[in-house]
């Protein structure tokens, strides 16, 4: 079945991909601290397309463009700035290639739209009308080439309320994932109520709402908030990382690995143990944050054909 733009996937459960990041590092691109994955744009724009085509192949229904670090404010830091509209786009052009060349035109095409200020830092995010208008440029830049946007990683209410503001301009369907604390509280980053995020979303025209990059057991603890709330889409993408400081900072702490360590018992096998526990409790949008690769999101398609076959 051939894709609509600016139409969400009807099948029961959708499958998102996984991680980008630490495959490019995994695949040999050396990142740098400022811009991260987008630094798979300048250096190795092929690496992004095989991730994209692994992930395709593996099963997702959607790909994410890999723009989770092109923001200008960074890429000055590394004397790019001027590419910021160029990246943007290059981003969203890789990920439609991978899509058309794989034969499978039902894939969508998602727009990340990333925090501006560092990904887990509610003390940093700035405020509603300065978000707007960046967002905006973002938004305006990507809207031609993507089939919805995925505002992800959100860490506050006012973080999510503006970038699904900017992004419900678009006329594209907007989906919006938080990152919770570790404590399992069910919390965002910046101690606000899940209730209170959603609720901010309330006269804004999105579809899908959903938790990530946290523990697979942070994402559990949202569902039943995300349930009640009456969304279309609800559900989660979950990292693999040890609890991350609350004063963390890209690059920071180095090792062989990552900035932060990873968990050892989130193999494929335990993590989808994980994703099956969240369907259970009503998500129907599932996929795979930081630390994930293809053959997470492999593990989970099986597991999802047996259940809808």
């Amino acid at each position: 079945m051939k894709h609509e733009p600016g139409k969400e996937k009807t099948k029961e459960i959708i499958l998102l991909d996984g991680g980008t990041g630490g495959e490019l590092r995994s695949r040999g691109v050396n990142l740098s601290d400022n811009i991260w994955s987008a630094t798979g744009l300048v250096d190795a724009p092929d690496v992004v397309i095989d991730i994209h085509t692994d992930y395709i192949q593996a099963g997702a229904d959607v790909i994410t463009t890999n723009t989770y670090g092109v923001i200008k404010e960074n890429l000055e830091l590394d004397g790019i700035g001027d590419r910021f509209e160029d990246l943007l786009v290059l981003a969203c052009q890789l990920a439609r290639k991978a899509r058309d060349a794989s034969g499978r035109g039902d894939v969508l095409v998602a727009g990340s739209i990333p925090p501006l200020k560092g990904s887990y830092r509610p003390d940093l995010v700035g405020g509603v009308e300065e978000m707007l208008s960046v967002y905006g440029q973002h938004i305006r830049i990507m809207s031609p080439f993507v089939d919805m946007f995925l505002c992800e990683t959100m860490s506050s209410v006012k973080e999510g309320y503006a970038a699904a503001k900017a992004a419900s301009v678009s006329g594209r369907p907007v989906w919006v994932a938080w990152t919770l604390h570790e404590d399992r509280s069910g919390r965002l980053r910046s101690g606000e109520t899940l209730s209170e995020a959603c609720l901010s979303l309330e006269n804004l025209p999105v579809s899908g709402t959903l938790v990530n990059c946290c523990a697979p057991e942070s994402v559990e603890a949202a569902m039943g908030t995300l349930k009640s709330k009456g969304r279309e889409f609800i559900g989660g993408y979950a990292n693999t990382f040890t609890p991350i400081p609350e004063d963390w900072v890209l690059g920071q702490k180095k090792d062989e690995e990552f900035c932060t360590p990873f968990r050892k018992d989130l193999s494929p096998e335990e993590y989808l143990k994980h994703v099956k526990r969240w369907i259970y409790e009503g998500a129907n949008v599932v996929g795979g944050c930081c630390g994930t690769g293809p053959e997470h999101i492999r593990k989970i398609r099986k597991i999802l054909d047996n259940r809808q076959g």
